[in-house]
């Protein structure tokens, strides 16, 4: 029920019937927002969430823990584990939605349509506008997604394979190279008008905004 509800408001979900299959779908897939619940068959959903911020891969993934236990010392020890929500069953779907969609305004800003800015730059996910200053900043659909994503987190160094997953899509095969070519040309459309290069490219590790 809540796999459809979630897919119907636009989600794309993933589900595990299991702690085991769900460690195994967190490797090979990450998702941007995790939905646990505490008793699972195998490994416990509460063993899972102490996994999670174990591995940096996976420590700044959103944790909304479902539970029926609703005694205060239960929600603490989620919350402790490492939860960055918790949710007593039986829950209004409604609500579970709009918490989903606050932990996502957290981690992915540009996805919930919000406008970013850094520095002189500005991007407004709704009405897909780039600004620098005055100036209108012209850019194509895969160099929008890849500043949307810099944007996001400024300061982070992301590889060419994190950027090619979540601008062109896990099941989209790239060649990492093709990065390199949609980030000069973000570079050049971002200095169009003047201004100094925003992006950073790290040696061996990738490119960051600032």
């Amino acid at each position: 029920m809540l796999a459809y509800n979630l897919e119907a408001e636009g989600f794309r979900v993933s589900q595990a019937a299991s702690g085991d299959e769900g460690l195994n779908s967190l490797r090979e897939d990450p998702p941007d927002v995790v939905v646990l619940d505490w008793m699972l068959p195998g490994v416990s959903g509460i063993e899972i969430c102490r996994r999670i911020r174990l591995r940096p891969e996976t420590r700044g993934l959103p944790v909304i823990m479902l539970s029926a236990r609703s005694e205060e010392v239960d929600r603490v020890r989620g919350l402790e584990m490492g939860a960055d929500d918790y949710v007593i069953k039986p829950y209004a779907v409604a609500e579970l939605l709009a918490r989903v969609r606050a932990q996502l305004r957290r981690v992915r800003p540009s996805a919930m349509g919000q406008v970013l800015e850094f520095g002189d730059i500005a991007l407004d996910a709704e009405t897909h506008r780039v600004t620098r200053g005055e100036s209108l900043v012209k850019l194509g659909p895969t160099e929008f997604r890849l500043l949307a994503v810099l944007m996001e987190k400024p300061g982070r160094v992301w590889s060419r394979e994190q950027l090619l997953d979540r601008v062109w899509g896990r099941d989209v095969y790239v060649d990492t190279r093709t990065v390199d070519v949609h980030v000069g040309r973000l570079r050049k459309a971002l200095m169009a008008h003047g201004g100094d290069d925003p992006l950073r490219t790290v040696r061996g590790a990738g490119y960051s905004l600032g």
